[in-house]
């Protein structure tokens, strides 16, 4: 599935990033005994980690200072920086969910990167990324309408907008119980740099996995950033094969990712 980079979103976000991993043959139970361990664990390493450090200390992260830029100016402040520190500092758990969105959440609070969900069979291709003029209107993943804040980021497919940065994914799209082809997205504004993104990957590439794909052909494994600590669940849930599609743009960089 091929993502389209609309003018207005190399205009006002010539920095910006995004990533896309798709993945095939999943389920998504109510809970899963790896996720639950790989959570308590995720827990531990955020607290230790973070360990004696206060609100303003997390705000002052990289990652999160970049999201908190983007989202000021739109008068909001980053929800990952609340849930960061209801987790890492007041020794919250982690919320629940179903399977794939609770290991989307725990990504991202190990990588502070915005990430949206979607049942990638509900999803009516292209998709486009763009920057809001502020009149575009979709129905949230609560069932609440919105209108999009004029240069707001968003992705939309065929019939309309499944999630923009502000707002978050749309009801139409969203994952449920009987998702079984997934697609992640991870929202990087500027400050977020190729570099660090590149890091990531290159971590996880050497803890590359072979699985047999359908054709019988070989195919290394690689998940983006945003998957850091779910890589493991996802194939538990579904033996994935991950074959790797990677586009660089010269200005926008968009990471894709499908399985087959």
């Amino acid at each position: 599935m091929g993502v389209v980079v609309a003018d207005s979103w190399r205009a006002v976000h010539p920095d910006a990033r995004v990533g896309v991993l798709a993945l095939r043959n999943v389920r998504n139970p109510a809970r899963h005994d790896l996720l639950d361990a790989r959570r308590d664990t995720l827990e531990a390493s955020l607290r230790a980690r973070f360990a004696g450090w206060s609100r303003a200390q997390l705000s002052e992260l990289e990652t999160i200072r970049a999201y908190t830029a983007f989202y000021r100016a739109f008068g909001q402040s980053y929800h990952v920086l609340l849930q960061l520190d209801s987790v890492a500092v007041k020794r919250k758990p982690i919320a629940s969910g179903t399977a794939l969105v609770q290991a989307m959440f725990m990504a991202e609070l190990d990588t502070q990167l915005l990430t949206a969900g979607h049942d990638l069979d509900a999803i009516v291709p292209p998709l486009t990324i763009a920057a809001a003029r502020g009149d575009e209107t979709y129905t949230g993943i609560t069932g609440q309408p919105h209108t999009l804040k004029p240069n707001d980021m968003y992705m939309a497919d065929a019939q309309a907008v499944v999630a923009s940065v502000i707002h978050g994914p749309d009801r139409r799209t969203r994952i449920t119980s009987d998702t079984h082809r997934v697609m992640f997205v991870t929202y990087a504004p500027k400050g977020i740099g190729e570099d660090a993104l590149r890091h990531h990957l290159a971590e996880i590439d050497t803890k590359r996995a072979r699985a047999r794909a359908p054709s019988g052909r070989r195919a290394r494994a690689h998940l983006q950033a945003l998957l850091h600590e779910c890589r493991n669940i996802l194939q538990s849930l579904g033996r994935l094969t991950l074959l790797l599609k990677h586009n660089l743009l010269k200005r926008n960089d968009i990471y894709l990712r499908a399985s087959s």
